[in-house]
């Protein structure tokens, strides 16, 4: 069993959440709840075969093109999620984004549209506007705690559009997406021929009865689906570089290939990372199980904690991820007063949610140890009280 309740001191070690916390608050020494990696320690076979790989003391040129690779994935989409996925489909990337952002410019053209929901993860906006593609944002209605797709919109939406960029389960708002909603996204997608890239890599955490509806299980009614993924949200292992990406298409296959090989010269897998995922999807289901519970535990604490003690913030355990998304519409004051009395009073940083389209939101990540979600909790309090006693 593992610990998830161990504190690991991660500062100076580089790393981006703790050491480089004033980056996204202008303030050192803040408690953060912020960047989406967790401060959990991997997995233990994950762990004792980096040793074993790295006593070996030779570190050349890699391959990701193999069995072992490809079928510890496929195994895993079989298992976890009950769908087939073909060997053949399966490409290496250093990163999701990276397959997003190849993805985009493969499967369509200059100043086309693309479409996206939004409150959605940061990265979003530039990935299409960068790409010199026309966002299209497609705005989820909040309600009773959760977020829902206006489809008579939607539909009018994709007319326009050439491409679909799906974040599922959804970042920031934890939505999984229903069997009928994702049936209505294929449907009207495939009704108008525009493609979809589906960005799964928060698809482990899964935190009701609702499960993850991978968009490859649709494959069969629709020829025009391609997804970008990793192990190394569930793992956090994000530091060892390593994603993968799924194309049925053969053509566009080839061309992704040709892209990385000729153009970007990624003809070499990290070695670290590419085990990770082998190890990861092949030995660490009792992880993701005591992962998902102990985020579970979490949220409930968080909830709880927002009803009784900040009873003007709005928070319902999401379906899925480690990112708290905090409604607080209802709080008497703006979201830049807030943010500075977390961050100036508190000593916490958690992200606004201006940065993700939602004003007057918060995005916290609860992906740590209860004694620091806890301490967390109660700096949020006092930052609060200090601003409503002004």
């Amino acid at each position: 069993k593992y610990d998830f309740n161990e504190v690991h001191n991660r500062l100076g070690t580089y790393c981006t959440q703790w050491d480089y916390i004033q980056d996204r608050f202008n303030k050192k020494d803040l408690i953060p709840f912020s960047i989406s990696d967790t401060d959990f320690i991997i997995p233990k076979p994950i762990t004792e075969k980096i040793f074993e790989v790295a006593h070996h003391q030779i570190y050349g040129y890699t391959r990701w093109n193999h069995h072992d690779f490809k079928s510890s994935i496929t195994g895993y989409f079989e298992r976890r999620h009950h769908t087939h996925i073909e060997e053949d489909w399966i490409l290496y990337s250093p990163t999701v984004m990276y397959s997003v952002s190849l993805l985009i410019r493969l499967l369509s053209q200059p100043h086309d549209k693309v479409l996206t929901f939004e409150p959605m993860y940061d990265s979003f906006y530039t990935v299409i506007q960068d790409n010199d593609r026309q966002l299209v944002a497609h705005r989820l209605i909040s309600k009773d705690g959760t977020f829902e797709i206006d489809f008579d919109l939607f539909e009018k939406q994709v007319q326009e559009c050439q491409l679909l960029l799906l974040c599922s389960p959804h970042n920031p708002t934890g939505r999984i997406w229903t069997k009928e909603e994702m049936d209505q996204i294929i449907k009207i997608c495939k009704k108008y021929q525009v493609k979809i890239i589906s960005d799964e890599i928060h698809m482990d955490i899964q935190l009701r009865d609702r499960k993850h509806i991978p968009l490859l299980s649709y494959i069969h009614e629709y020829d025009e689906l391609y997804t970008a993924a990793s192990s190394s949200k569930t793992f956090n292992t994000p530091g060892l570089i390593g994603s993968y990406l799924m194309i049925p298409n053969e053509e566009v296959r080839e061309k992704f290939l040709m892209h990385t090989r000729r153009k970007d010269f990624l003809n070499s897998v990290s070695i670290f990372g590419m085990y990770a995922t082998m190890i990861g999807y092949t030995q660490c289901d009792d992880y993701i199980d005591q992962l998902n519970d102990y985020i579970k535990e979490n949220m409930k604490i968080v909830e709880e904690f927002i009803k009784e003690e900040l009873p003007d913030f709005k928070f319902k355990t999401p379906d899925g991820t480690y990112l708290a998304w905090i409604d607080a519409r209802d709080v008497p004051y703006t979201a830049e007063e807030i943010q500075d009395a977390l961050v100036n009073v508190g000593g916490i940083g958690i992200m606004k949610g201006e940065i993700y389209g939602g004003p007057k939101y918060l995005r916290m990540n609860i992906g740590c140890p209860q004694s620091k979600l806890k301490e967390g909790l109660r700096r949020f309090k006092i930052a609060m009280d200090a601003l409503y006693s002004k």
